[in-house]
């Protein structure tokens, strides 16, 4: 067998101790919520069956006295009798258990799928799940604590809260019969007489109390430990996401030898933290198991020298055994539900750190100063003394105003990792780090083509006209877009559903995004690198037949091919030196080889280029801002 390594996790777990007003938060809303009396009333029955069931315990426990005492007795009659009142308790008994555990079910995932609406709800909104990548504190695997923690955390929390109505309702119900049954224990104590009444409650107290709290000592550290594990698990998981998504990629590279050593590290993390966490099972086990094993004889052992003294009969002896079971084992609820205790309260971190990490992103536009992107009743884009900074406050812009007037085609370009695709975020609307406004032509449909189209697992009819909905469109329209993306291929494909972003190629991809463009009819257009990965011919051609069809298009570019500029009037190089924006006007005969032959060769910047705040004007003009 081989022995589990003794190093400590890679990651230790942080030190999270979630104050009763934070799980009570998380808790709250949906007992307030629309659903309300829906959740109300059915915690109300399953509460209501469930001490049913207590109820029905306490009648089968005198049941069990007047049993036993017919058979001491040898009463037939008695005997046959109290079978016949067995079989009612006992259905009556089943019954009760079985609905219990069918409406907790129904109420666990009614809980559990208005729990996962609100988070999906704010964690899609506002661009929270954007704005969490840029978060320096990372929450892990968000879909993970959606997905997984919030099942755990609807599913014990009603298991735990009945459980422990349940027990406190089988505490006040034996303990009566308990102290009735006990009698009173003469002892004698340093010569004096002492009379203990109810001296088994007492002891099943102190029986319970010693082992609750030796069990929260022995048992403590799973909570840190099932918090890892669930970490180690979702990061292992999502390892083999990213292989299955860039499988082509990893299979060009031959990269199958580092992604297995990188999944056999992932995994060594769960390995050692599945070896603590059976270490610390085993430790709790062998004390819950000797404790459990102890209580079945202990209270016979306290009970017998009254039945050998003949003050009970043999069945006041069983009744009393068994009301002591109850009592102890309702005491002894902490014990019995440590482990699940353990993982319910690392799903409550995970979650209340998850809400925490919603919550900062969004409140990270208001933190910093922001770029303030609003809608200008004129037709012209401006840009305003933009600062650009990263996450880490490095600067990449200062101070730059910029404005492109309807009808312009710009082009803007710059060294890798100079920020023109930040500059395209903050157009969007979507970086937060900078000042600076920006102002955007109200009423005018604006499309922003990334690098990358994303692609939903959907039908492609779908796909192609996300994010709205296919009904706006026609099977011609559909038809029409995919020839003039030049995806013909993909024409008897429209009702057919799969992971597009698997199934087609870089440049089909590519085109898939034009495709939404003829679809979307922008009248402002924004491609960041959106034609990378085709060649220049079909990169020429569609750009050329975007020209043709929307002749008022607004058309601003990021490229790095020089045949890009063929199909601009001006261009926008940012430069990280400065961290500044020059601008240029391309040759006139590139912007008129744009206009009327997509084909021409590309132009070269205007010699005369300058840095500086410059306003670019559709006729031709450079004007200072």
């Amino acid at each position: 067998m081989t022995g589990a390594p003794d190093a400590p996790p890679l990651r230790q777990p942080p030190a999270q101790r979630s104050s009763v007003a934070k799980v009570w938060a998380l808790l709250r809303p949906y007992w307030f919520s629309e659903e309300r009396w829906t959740g109300r009333g059915l915690l109300a029955l399953v509460v209501g069956l469930n001490l049913a069931g207590v109820l029905l315990a306490v009648l089968l426990a005198r049941w069990n006295r007047q049993f036993f005492d017919a058979l001491q007795g040898k009463d037939y009659v008695a005997f046959l009798t109290l079978l016949g009142r067995f079989c009612l308790l006992a259905a009556l008994y089943i019954v009760a258990a079985v609905f219990a555990q069918y409406f907790s079910q129904l109420l666990q995932i009614r809980w559990r799928r208005w729990l996962t609406g609100e988070y999906c709800r704010d964690w899609l909104s506002d661009r929270s799940y954007y704005l969490l990548q840029l978060d320096q504190s990372n929450v892990e695997n968000p879909e993970q604590r959606i997905q997984d923690d919030i099942g755990i955390v609807a599913t014990l929390t009603l298991d735990l809260a009945t459980g422990l109505i349940n027990a406190v309702a089988t505490l006040g119900s034996f303990l009566v019969m308990l102290w009735t049954l006990s009698g009173t224990l003469h002892l004698t104590v340093a010569g004096l007489p002492l009379a203990i009444p109810g001296y088994m409650v007492w002891v099943a107290i102190l029986y319970a109390a010693l082992g609750t709290v030796a069990t929260h000592f022995v048992g403590r550290s799973l909570i840190g430990i099932n918090f890892d594990l669930q970490r180690y698990d979702a990061e292992f998981r999502f390892r083999m996401i990213r292989i299955r998504e860039n499988a082509e990629s990893i299979a060009l590279y031959g990269g199958e030898a580092e992604e297995r050593e990188r999944l056999k590290a992932s995994f060594g993390h769960i390995w050692r933290t599945w070896w603590r966490s059976m270490k610390a099972q085993k430790r709790l086990t062998f004390f819950t198991a000797g404790y459990g094993q102890l209580a079945v004889v202990f209270p016979i052992l306290v009970a017998a020298p009254r039945y050998f003294a003949g003050a009970i009969s043999l069945g006041g002896l069983t009744q009393t055994s068994l009301a002591f079971g109850r009592v102890q084992s309702s005491l002894s609820w902490f014990v019995d539900a440590y482990p699940r205790i353990a993982q319910w309260t690392a799903s409550v971190n995970r979650l209340i750190g998850f809400g925490e990490a919603l919550a900062r992103a969004k409140a990270l536009p208001a933190s910093v100063a922001g770029i303030q992107v609003s809608p200008s009743p004129g037709p012209d884009l401006e840009v305003r003394r933009l600062d650009l900074r990263l996450p880490d406050r490095r600067s990449i812009l200062d101070d730059a105003s910029v404005r492109i007037e309807a009808g312009d085609r710009v082009v803007v370009s710059g060294p890798s990792g100079s920020g023109k695709s930040t500059l395209f975020r903050a157009l969007a609307g979507i970086w937060p780090y900078g000042t600076g406004a920006v102002a955007i032509p109200e009423r005018r449909r604006v499309l922003f083509l990334p690098q990358r189209p994303y692609l939903p697992i959907a039908s492609l009819r779908e796909a192609l006209s996300y994010p709205n909905r296919p009904e706006g469109h026609t099977d011609t329209d559909f038809r029409r877009a995919l020839l003039d993306a030049r995806l013909p291929q993909l024409l008897d494909c429209l009702d057919e559903q799969a992971n597009w972003s698997l199934a087609l190629s870089g440049g089909e991809q590519q085109r898939i995004g034009f495709a939404r463009v003829f679809l979307y009819r922008p009248d402002w257009l924004f491609l960041d690198e959106a034609t990378s990965a085709l060649d220049e011919d079909t990169e020429r051609a569609l750009y050329g037949l975007v020209r043709e069809r929307f002749p008022g298009l607004t058309l601003i570019s990021i490229a790095h091919r020089a045949a890009v500029a063929d199909f601009h009037r001006r261009r926008l190089t940012l430069c990280p030196e400065t961290r500044t924006i020059r601008e240029g006007l391309l040759p006139a005969g590139a912007a008129r080889a744009s206009t009327s032959d997509p084909g021409s060769a590309a132009g070269a910047i205007d010699p005369e280029a300058r840095p500086g705040n410059l306003a670019v004007r559709g006729d031709g003009l450079l004007v200072t801002a």
